[in-house]
């Protein structure tokens, strides 16, 4: 059958969903209600469900009473049952998977787990989706005439007790029909290598010669690849390597300080950036619009959310609310009750809602990962736009960066200290460091009182880091590639200072 012909039918086969996405979209709050009665039946003979007699539970008001808010450390002594073999403690099914995440700070493994339900329903299904809202937007899209490259995870799955644990693009990889491999670069066997270098190099040989029309991938490494693709083929940009190359989707990482890199790379204005929010819980929202910074909240996919408000954020002793109370650009904690057993779980990620009809947000950051040593109250969702300015004024490139505080010491005032890797760097860094502070100061009005007359804060210090900094220092951490990510903001210091002591040494 002639390429284009297939490229077509399966173009079809995906619009097909759309209807259903048009469902979700007109009844929201039918949707979720119907989908926390699901859940609830489903599991009302586990541990979990006898435990809060999930059999009486007819609705919202009384789930949220009896069911208390719960961290991963909560549940751990639960999961870690499953995982030795033990079924039906929070799930009416078997698990036999486990995504293996550290997060951004925490050096203790998390192992959540992920249902036979949570694979199909919800993984598969959004990745049928990213396709399905990207083709119903770009009618002449040529996706399946040539391959997707995918840039996964940096470990293989391994065997526990008969139960698995690995990255989650891992646990993705190992489930996929053998018929998507076809359509896939590079190869499973690639894919899952666990060494990152190896594994890169590998990948680059095996994709310079295949006709590559889209990409899927962290931002960070993503840009390691492509880089490391010029060099090896000394080509200018990347659309000299793969002509019909037409769309990246990413998540991951805010993509707004890898943006203008990225355009470098990628010189072409028909070229399409699709943003994705996933993570090992689950999958969350897809960009449903060209050129869009929102994401379409998906509200099918076994996923019951509540959200509470960061100005209440009480950890696990916090009020949450259901989607029907939710307000507009209010900043909230993501609580997720899933189709592989989690109840109730705080998964540490903030978001704000942009619109309510459809309902669509965008990620603002981590419930850990603000700095509020001086009541400034500093989000990644303000560093990363504070950058952007200072960026566009000092025409600027980033390719990582952390923050951390500078402590009171004696008579000395508090500050924030930015290690910042350029692959542009300004021409003068103090006029980039005080656009970096104005900018600051316009977004966030807690920062601006606190930097008032130098009274609590002073000026920002910024380093410039060497190049290589942040790769090296995942590296002696043995977190290359995958999911792995620089902790942007930080209340205490040990990242910064482990990072200061490398630079000097490189």
């Amino acid at each position: 059958m002639p390429i284009p012909i297939v490229n077509s039918i399966i173009s079809w086969f995906l619009k097909k969903r759309i209807h259903q996405i048009d469902l979700f979209i007109k009844y929201p709050i039918d949707v979720q209600e119907e989908l926390l009665h699901q859940l609830i039946l489903s599991a009302q003979n586990t541990e979990t469900g006898k435990q809060f007699e999930f059999k009486t539970i007819k609705n919202y008001k009384t789930f949220a009473e009896r069911i208390p808010i719960q961290k991963y450390e909560t549940i751990a002594p639960f999961i870690e049952r499953t995982r030795k073999g033990e079924q039906g403690v929070f799930w009416n099914t078997p698990i036999k998977w486990f995504a293996k995440s550290s997060g951004t700070t925490n050096a203790k493994s998390k192992y959540i787990p992920v249902s036979d339900q949570a694979i199909e329903d919800c993984h598969f299904k959004a990745g049928k989706d990213m396709l399905c809202l990207y083709i119903n937007n770009n009618p002449n899209a040529q996706l399946f005439t040539g391959k997707s490259l995918r840039l996964g995870g940096s470990s293989a799955v391994y065997e526990d007790n008969d139960t698995y644990f690995g990255d989650l693009s891992a646990i993705i990889i190992e489930n996929m029909p053998f018929w998507a491999d076809f359509s896939s670069a590079p190869k499973q066997e690639t894919a899952l290598m666990g060494d990152w270098e190896t594994k890169m190099e590998a990948i680059i040989n095996e994709t310079i010669n295949e006709n590559i029309t889209s990409l899927a991938g962290v931002p960070s490494w993503m840009l390691v690849l492509l880089n490391r693709i010029l060099e090896k083929t000394g080509k200018e940009n990347i659309l000299e390597v793969w002509p019909n190359l037409e769309v990246y989707f990413h998540g991951g990482v805010n993509f707004n300080p890898y943006r203008k890199q990225f355009k470098k790379l990628i010189p072409s204005k028909k070229f399409q950036y699709y943003e994705t929010y996933n993570a090992s819980e689950g999958f969350f929202a897809i960009q449903d619009k060209n050129n869009s910074k929102e994401l379409l909240l998906m509200l099918d996919y076994g996923i019951f959310y509540e959200f509470i408000p960061m100005s209440h954020f009480d950890d696990e002793n916090s009020v949450a609310i259901p989607l029907s109370k939710v307000k507009l650009d209010v900043n909230y904690a993501l609580v997720i009750t899933t189709n592989a057993g989690l109840w109730r779980y705080l998964i540490g990620d903030t978001i704000k809602f942009t619109s309510l009809n459809p309902y669509r947000i965008k990620i603002t950051g981590r419930t850990k990962h603000f700095i509020n040593v001086f009541g400034e109250e500093l989000i990644i969702e303000n560093a990363e736009d504070a950058l952007k300015k200072a960026c566009k004024k000092t025409n600027a490139l980033i390719t990582d960066y952390t923050v951390a505080p500078i402590f009171m010491n004696d008579r000395k005032n508090g500050s924030h200290e930015w290690m910042i890797e350029f692959s542009k760097a300004p021409e003068n860094i103090d006029c980039f460091v005080e656009i970096l502070d104005n900018a600051l100061k316009s977004i966030n009005s807690d920062y601006e009182a606190k930097r008032y007359n130098n009274m609590t804060l002073s000026m920002p210090t910024v380093h410039q880091a060497k190049k290589g900094l942040f790769y090296n220092w995942l590296k002696s951490k043995q977190k290359l590639g995958g999911q792995h990510k620089i902790p942007r903001l930080c209340n205490q210091r040990n990242f910064v200072e482990e990072l200061l002591e490398m630079n000097k040494q490189l």
